[in-house]
C-alpha cells in the first residue's frame, strides 16, 4: 500500500457514489481510484498540482477534473457520505492529547498597578 493512498475499505465505501463509473450515465473514467488518490496525495503531501508524481497522469487532466468534480458537488456529497457514517474513536479528544497554556485556567486576572516615575512626581 502506497503511504498517501486509500485502503480497499475506503474505497469500497465512496466508490459507488463517484461519477464516471460503469454503468453510469456519461463517459466511463479510466481509473476512478487512481484520480481519487492522486487528489488525496495532492493534499497530504501540500505540493502544487503541476508537482503530483508522473503515475496519476498529466498533473493539468488531474486538476481539470478535480474542478469539474467540485464544480458539480461530487466532493460535497462524498464528505456527507462519509460524515454521516463517521468513525468517532478518531475525533474524541481528551486532557492527555491536548495541553492547556497555564493562562488558559481561568483564574482571574490580576490588575497591574502603575506606579508614577520620579519625574512625575517632582511636578
Amino acid at each position: 500500500m502506497r503511504r498517501y493512498a486509500l485502503r480497499d475499505d475506503q474505497w469500497d465505501r465512496i466508490k459507488d457514489f463517484l461519477p464516471g463509473r460503469e454503468a453510469h450515465v456519461g463517459v466511463t473514467a479510466k481509473n476512478n481510484r487512481l484520480f481519487v488518490d492522486a487528489v488525496i496525495y495532492r493534499y497530504r503531501a501540500g505540493i502544487p498540482w503541476r508537482d503530483l508524481p508522473e503515475r496519476f497522469g498529466d498533473w493539468k487532466a488531474v486538476h481539470t477534473r478535480f474542478s469539474r468534480w467540485a464544480k458539480s458537488g461530487v466532493w460535497r456529497r462524498m464528505f456527507e457520505l462519509l460524515a454521516a457514517d463517521a468513525d468517532n474513536e478518531y475525533a474524541m479528544i481528551d486532557s492527555t492529547i491536548v495541553r492547556a497554556h497555564q493562562h488558559s485556567a481561568g483564574a482571574q486576572k490580576k490588575t497591574a498597578k502603575t506606579k508614577r516615575s520620579a519625574a512625575a512626581r517632582a511636578d
